[in-house]
């Protein structure tokens, strides 16, 4: 018992302690001249759906939740932001190559086909960022457009 203790003890100390190692939470600011759909000029009810359900990972306007506060949940959250910028940042959409956009647009219709993002473990927290099949849709369409036409 007396082990048992000493190890809830320790458990909470260290609970406590990893609390002073916070995670940077302020995002760059945004230039409306590179961010995607500015510059796209993307229809009103896209530009929701891309800012509901996409942008939080990737762009610089990522929305922390309240729990985002609570190490070492709030490591893993910033691992997620940090991967989701690294791999396309909307907020930089004019700083990519043609090359670049064509794969992320190829990506991001392939990904909203098999329902791959918003990523499932984000959709429990968000109910905000769940998609319909009408918008997911929809956005399939608009990138469809995009490739197609290459206006980007």
């Amino acid at each position: 018992m007396k082990t048992f203790k000493k190890i809830l003890l320790w458990t909470f100390v260290s609970f406590a302690l990893i609390q002073f190692i916070p995670i940077d939470k302020v995002n760059k600011p945004v230039d409306r001249t590179t961010n995607f759909v500015d510059v796209q000029k993307s229809p009103t009810k896209v530009k929701e759906l891309l800012k509901r359900a996409c942008y939080d990972c990737h762009s610089d306007e990522t929305v922390y939740p309240k729990y985002a506060s609570i190490a070492p949940i709030s490591w893993s959250i910033k691992n997620h932001v940090n991967e989701g910028r690294r791999r396309f940042n909307l907020s930089t959409w004019t700083t990519y190559n043609p090359y670049l956009k064509d794969n992320i647009v190829d990506g991001t219709i392939q990904a909203l086909k098999n329902k791959n993002m918003p990523l499932p473990g984000y959709l429990v927290y968000h109910d905000e960022a769940k998609l319909t099949d009408a918008e997911r849709a929809l956005l399939i369409a608009y990138f469809e457009e995009l490739q197609k036409t290459k206006k980007y």
